[in-house]
């Protein structure tokens, strides 16, 4: 990355730093909601600064910034939305540029409310964090034998429920479904009481792909708009029941709350890693080239209605057994297509140790070892009144890009 030095105040620990500017979406009491861009704890308002002559010359049609989701903006191409990144980012190192003498164009983020950046027309959630995959399978199938004989052949992943999926930030509430309690022969209807969350991250669509028109690994990129951090809230006693013969279901689609700002991909890229050996070979189909990985710091912390929070667990994207670009190849290989805003969750990110686990089933070990807190009180699962917070950022040669947070707290099942 280029040294870039703005005139804007910025703090060293910011996510939104000059090498980041995610977009997203937000609304203030005297603006609907339209796109913005984040920088340091700033929030540059596109409309405005569309009107105060930011973009002069690169042709943006003004309608698709004062939209209140991305859709419109990505359906233009990623090039549109780069021409947008680098225009900022030039004149805020430029003292003299539109967007230095334009103070109104800024809006604290303090006092602006985030919305769910994208139309999220599909959503799919895969299950390649082979760390995962094994505590999983230790824990409920077979401690020498825990992975799935498919496992390390196809990245696998379920469609799940894109109506459910919300903005961190607002409260989920408790689900309730059918539970087969220890011992019972015959299911109940309850609230679940293993509540759990899933650190993920996930990719969206910015390009649309044609029915029966495979993506190719190579191609991938092409499609890949950004990222953001994904908690795929799971009530791991009504999965348990339900997932033979079909797989999640009411387990899984009563919420999944997304960080509201969209990294793109190209402000990635400086972060880059190898990622594990897969062995055996993949099929021809799922080969690739190059660094496919992302070395993204990653953290889940739990608080207590009224407690200052705990950090339970500190994992990296970078262990991930199965790639982006071989999640899409694999999801479109039969000739399924994707739209713009489509979202593709990564599963669970687990690392090696029992600190990195990205679930609470993991870091309790199916509620055998409480998590303790430190208020001094334990966890096994998610309990009414927590509030889960998630957090990511990659930092290399003193750069700085990160997400923000997904938080939400857990209120109590409705009567």
């Amino acid at each position: 990355m280029s040294e870039l030095k703005s005139w804007l105040s910025i703090a060293e620990d910011s996510d939104f730093s000059i090498h980041n500017l995610p977009f997203g979406v937000f609304s203030t009491s005297d603006k609907s909601p339209r796109l913005g861009v984040a920088i340091g704890d700033q929030i540059i308002d596109l409309v405005s600064a569309d009107q105060a002559g930011v973009f002069a010359n690169l042709n943006i049609p003004p309608a698709v910034l004062d939209r209140p989701y991305l859709n419109d903006l990505m359906g233009l191409g990623k090039i549109v939305s780069l021409q947008i990144r680098n225009r900022l980012q030039k004149q805020l190192c430029d003292t003299k540029s539109a967007l230095a003498s334009s103070a109104a164009v800024f809006v604290p983020q303090a006092n602006a409310k985030m919305h769910l950046p994208v139309q999220v027309g599909d959503y799919t959630d895969f299950y390649s964090s082979i760390e995962h995959a094994t505590n999983v399978g230790k824990m409920f199938r077979d401690p020498e034998n825990a992975l799935l004989p498919n496992w390390k052949h196809i990245p696998v992943g379920y469609h799940g429920r894109a109506s459910s999926i919300i903005v961190g930030g607002e409260s989920i509430r408790r689900p309730k479904g059918q539970v087969l309690p220890k011992g019972a022969s015959s299911p109940s209807f309850r609230p679940s009481q293993r509540l759990d969350f899933e650190l993920e991250m996930a990719f969206i669509i910015g390009k649309e792909s044609s029915l029966g028109n495979p993506i190719s690994t190579r191609e991938a990129s092409n499609y890949i708009y950004g990222m953001v951090l994904f908690n795929d809230w799971s009530a791991r006693d009504i999965q348990k029941w339900e997932y033979v013969p079909l797989g999640p279901f009411l387990g899984k689609n009563f919420a999944s709350s997304i960080s509201p700002w969209v990294v793109l991909m190209e402000a990635l890229e400086p972060f880059r890693v190898s990622g594990p050996e897969q062995d055996p070979a993949v099929l021809p189909y799922l080969t690739y080239e190059g660094a496919q990985n992302y070395d993204i710091d990653l953290e889940v912390g739990i608080a207590p209605q009224g407690e200052s929070e705990t950090i339970v667990s500190r994992s990296n994207f970078k262990y991930m057994y199965w790639n982006m670009h071989q999640q899409l190849a694999h999801h479109t290989v039969n000739g399924c297509n994707v739209r713009v805003g489509d979202m593709l969750a990564s599963g669970t990110i687990s690392g090696p140790t029992s600190d990195s686990y990205g679930s609470m089933l993991e870091l309790s070990w199916s509620g055998s070892k409480p998590v303790p807190l430190d208020n001094g009180s334990t966890r096994t699962f998610i309990e009414d009144g927590d509030r889960v917070h998630m957090r990511g950022f990659a930092s290399k040669d003193g750069k700085r890009v990160g997400f923000g947070e997904v938080s939400a707290e857990v209120l109590p099942s409705l009567p």
